[in-house]
């Protein structure tokens, strides 16, 4: 029997103080920081550790990455103290582990690949994401993928993200049954800009689609009865 869960939710992307604040305020379940210096949406050290201090506890801060120097990540890790990282590169098992953090592997889902192979081949990672971007890409780019595409079964919890908006999550999630979702662009203003009405909708419309669905722990939910 799967018992009653909640959808998680990451706000993702987040540069200002007020977003991060008004994320946890709304219920989200943690927020992303991204420090790929080649994203649009990349946050520096200050800003980064003033956000994260404006956390309110149980909420969780994750360090984003794509194919960045070991020794930058070990920087953030030194002095942002993440509860997770995010590996959305082609980073391998190996990297992944040196840094002595739990983290979330991104899945590319735009290609043919199939994405049971590579989370398979990160068998210590304490989750997955399922984004619409092509490998090699990077995220944050409100590309949506086919849902149906989500591997079943994967024995740990994965987030869905790509495309998602206040207009087709409640969708999504009938679709994908996913243990979380993740947001960014879908919430936005201006890249790394979040707009208060966008993120409360979101969530609103997270909740309201989480009410027919029944979620397990590794996140295959299952429509009520």
């Amino acid at each position: 029997m799967n018992a009653r869960a909640r959808l998680r939710i990451k706000c993702c992307g987040i540069t200002r103080v007020e977003d991060g604040v008004l994320a946890a305020a709304l219920g989200a379940d943690a927020i992303g920081l991204v420090f790929t210096r080649r994203s649009p949406r990349c946050v520096g050290l200050e800003q980064a550790l003033a956000i994260r201090a404006a956390l309110p506890p149980l909420v969780a801060a994750v360090a984003l990455f794509m194919d960045d120097e070991p020794g930058w990540v070990r920087e953030i890790v030194e002095r942002i103290q993440p509860d997770l990282l995010q590996f959305h590169g082609d980073e391998d098992a190996g990297y992944a582990q040196q840094f002595g953090r739990r983290y979330l592997k991104a899945i590319a889902m735009a290609g043919a690949e199939e994405p049971a192979a590579r989370m398979a081949a990160h068998p210590h990672a304490a989750g997955f994401l399922l984004d619409g971007h092509a490998r090699g890409e990077a995220g944050g780019r409100g590309r949506a993928f086919d849902w149906t595409r989500v591997p079943r079964h994967t024995g740990r919890p994965w987030l869905l993200a790509g495309g998602l908006d206040a207009d087709n999550v409640a969708a999504a999630i009938r679709a994908a049954q996913p243990y979380g979702v993740d947001v960014s662009s879908g919430i936005e203003c201006a890249p790394g800009i979040k707009d208060p009405l966008r993120m409360q909708r979101f969530i609103a419309a997270v909740r309201a689609g989480e009410r027919d669905a029944t979620v397990s722990p590794t996140g295959t939910a299952q429509p009520r009865d």
